[in-house]
């Protein structure tokens, strides 16, 4: 996800809106503001739309739901189908595989009508080895009820869900405006009470002490970034809690978590390219933390505790990451395990007693290897498919010969294994169920290749029903996202059966920028080489109309927060290219953010994007292609950007400034902009609204590709 915020502010120059009839669409009047950088003025005629307290604001984004609302009218009934059939094809009431953790088995299972998960356990019977998938599971114990939490409010979420290790306490936090600022608490599983204290303003992650007597948290600074870890003593006022670490490098975020083995809380800092980890006894959770390695500018590592000696994933003097370890007792020198190996990304290391699992990514797919304990011997697992996805799931327990893994493809739903690690047997525990005579057999998934301008071949991975003739004529739908080496595998998505169904091609551009080929292909995407991102993509959907899978006027690009910088580059680069394009919580107006570092995030995001208040070359190489600067007279294909109004990371003023933009320069054009009013970065919280807001987005995809009445 993009990581940028932007703070609720007046920009100045406030003025009120005309809001029309929703015969026409919304005008935005104008109210020029300026700022200069590197002797270059620049003109921000709609900088008022960022002062989200301001009533004209609030006006507009509603004038502009209207006018959206009134242009897909047409689309009401095939929304409805949609939202039907996505629907009808899910379980409703359903369990995930309940996974083995002290005494108990721990799981989540929704019910037919509710929007939100229930977190649950129950005792590990005697003898009991697998997990329990059917009705009867004695002693079940609600641990949360999200349906209870949310009652009565327009958004839910959990930031938090830790269970201490003792299985007596639950640390969870929730947030309930989308803005990813939770309030932490702590209930007592023996009796149900939830403690009279409240930790407002905390961030994602915890952990506990090994007796449950101590509890490990975060907060963030002004600018959204989390900086602080703090020790919370059960029964204690939090008011007297101790910051433990605090990171004052405006570039690093902090993160707190306990071992897999339980033995150490480790705290770490990272920024894009750096870090820097330390870890505390957690039998002895008042220990001052120790430093595994100080941090060196552009090395990288994470750390796992195995036995005697902390395992190390890192990059130093490997650009696609080696596995070292170092002992316990005086963390130091680092040991060679794993060496380098240029094309095979190594992401993370998992420790178990006796093994270790190494998960890693090689010719654009992901892997899994094991190694034994005391051994260099090591297998990777194999797989059918031409194209997957494969990762660790879960895996609490440390002392365990089998992991759970899930597996999906494009045509595979979501599937769970538990695999022996010795006898490499996968005992396959739960598929997602797709309801209604869903069988993979109908469907085909394929590699094609796209060559880039640079000579560069970029993989796309392509989904079909059965049988589509490749003669140009089918609609198609490209996704992207190309940045922060966030790779977007083959998965199965039961709403993207409605677009197969009705004859509509599916296909995910690898691009650079993304990390689907390594750590270079990350490299070769960001800072001044990001523009490789954009004409990737553009070679990707030519390669889909010369390929014959579809034809330029049928093929709609699809894209989401840094995905959505993506969408608008494209719409400026190639508008010919695309029937339309869907633009998701984007991030269209990346200059004027990163610009100025009193906004949240901004400094951390230099390392990715690069720093336009130092540098004249970056400046100009982010004006270049920043979709708000580059809009311009073009034919613009059709325009559907989606937002939300409490969005943290991309904040709702970006698409709203780009639409109004590109409505007055090109007067003609057919921009729509939908503002969530109760949601954040992630869209709405509850699945059925999840589900009706992909059935809006899917019935203007069908219309802009001429598949609405199929």
């Amino acid at each position: 996800m993009c990581n940028k915020l932007t703070p609720d502010r007046s920009a100045g120059n406030v003025v009120r809106v005309t809001i029309e009839s929703p015969a026409g669409p919304p005008t935005a009047r104008l109210a020029p503001s300026e700022r200069t950088h590197h002797g270059d003025t620049v003109t921000d005629e709609y900088a008022w739309l960022m002062n989200k307290e301001d009533p004209a604001t609030i006006a507009h984004l509603e004038a502009e739901n209207a006018w959206t609302e009134a242009a897909t009218a047409h689309l009401a009934d095939l929304r409805e189908r949609l939202f039907q059939e996505i629907k009808d094809r899910t379980k409703e009431t359903d369990l995930s595989v309940p996974s083995h953790k002290g005494g108990y088995w721990y799981y989540t299972r929704t019910e037919e009508g509710k929007q939100y998960g229930i977190q649950c356990r129950v005792p590990v019977r005697p003898g009991e080895t697998t997990p329990p998938m059917d009705d009867d599971r004695p002693g079940e114990e609600v641990l949360l009820d999200g349906n209870v939490l949310a009652e009565g409010k327009e958004f839910f979420a959990l930031g938090t869900f830790d269970v201490s290790p003792d299985g007596n306490w639950l640390a969870y936090s929730t947030d309930f405006d989308g803005d990813e600022r939770f309030t932490l608490r702590v209930k007592d599983l023996r009796t149900g009470e939830v403690l009279a204290d409240e930790i407002p303003d905390t961030f994602y992650g915890s952990a506990w002490s090994a007796d449950g007597s101590a509890l490990f948290y975060i907060t963030v600074d002004e600018a959204w970034r989390p900086d602080r870890v703090h020790r919370h003593m059960i029964g204690e006022s939090h008011r007297d809690d101790l910051v433990v670490y605090h990171e004052r490098d405006e570039r690093f975020w902090v993160g707190v978590e306990l071992t897999r083995s339980e033995k150490f809380i480790v705290i770490d800092a990272q920024s894009k390219i750096t870090s820097e980890v330390r870890v505390i006894p957690a039998n002895t959770p008042s220990a001052e933390p120790t430093l595994i390695a100080e941090r060196q500018q552009g090395v990288e590592y994470q750390i796992e505790h195995h036995g005697h000696r902390f395992l190390i994933l890192h990059n130093r003097d490997a650009e696609d990451f080696a596995l070292a370890y170092t002992s316990v007792d005086a963390p130091g020198e680092w040991v060679e395990l794993v060496a380098h190996q240029s094309g095979t990304r190594l992401e993370s290391v998992d420790a178990f007693a006796r093994h270790i699992v190494i998960t890693l990514r090689k010719d654009g797919l992901t892997g899994l290897r094991v190694m034994c304990d005391g051994s260099t011997d090591s297998y990777d697992m194999t797989f059918p498919e031409p194209l997957y996805n494969v990762g660790l799931s879960g895996n609490p327990e440390y002392d365990t010969a089998s992991v759970r893994i899930t597996y999906t493809s494009l045509v595979v739903p979501d599937s769970v294994y538990d695999v022996d690690l010795v006898t490499r047997v996968m005992t396959l525990r739960k598929r997602k169920p797709v309801l209604g005579g869903y069988d993979p057999a109908d469907y085909e998934q394929f590699r094609d290749w796209a060559t880039a301008s640079d000579g560069t071949r970029i993989p796309i991975s392509i989904v079909a029903r059965k049988g589509m003739v490749r003669d140009g004529s089918a609609p198609a739908v490209i996704y992207g996202y190309g940045s922060y080496e966030h790779s977007i595998d083959p998965y199965f998505s039961i709403a993207r059966l409605s677009l197969l169904d009705r004859g509509v091609v599916f296909a995910i551009a690898h691009i650079r920028g993304g990390g689907e080929m390594g750590r270079r292909w990350y490299e070769d995407g960001k800072l001044l080489t990001k523009k490789n991102t954009f004409t990737d993509f553009v070679a990707c959907a030519e390669a889909l109309a010369r390929n014959r899978w579809t034809a330029a006027d049928r093929l709609v690009a699809r894209g989401g927060s840094a995905g959505g910088l993506l969408m608008g580059a494209v719409a400026n680069l190639a508008p010919e290219a695309f029937a339309g394009i869907v633009a998701e919580v984007p991030f269209v107006d990346p200059l004027t953010s990163i610009l100025d570092p009193s906004l949240p995030l901004t400094v951390t995001e230099w390392e990715e994007w690069g720093n336009p208040l130092e540098s004249a070359e970056v400046y100009a190489y982010m004006k270049s292609y920043s979709p708000y600067e580059n809009v311009t007279k073009l034919p613009y294909s059709k325009i559907l950007a989606v937002t939300s109004l409490n969005d943290t990371r991309v904040l709702y003023h970006e698409p709203a400034k780009w639409v109004a933009r590109l409505r007055a320069v090109v007067p003609d054009g057919q921009f729509l902009l939908k503002t969530e009013m109760g949601a954040g970065h992630a869209g709405p919280s509850g699945r059925y609204d999840s589900w009706k807001e992909e059935a809006f987005v899917l019935a203007w995809i069908l219309d802009t590709v001429g598949a609405a009445g199929a």
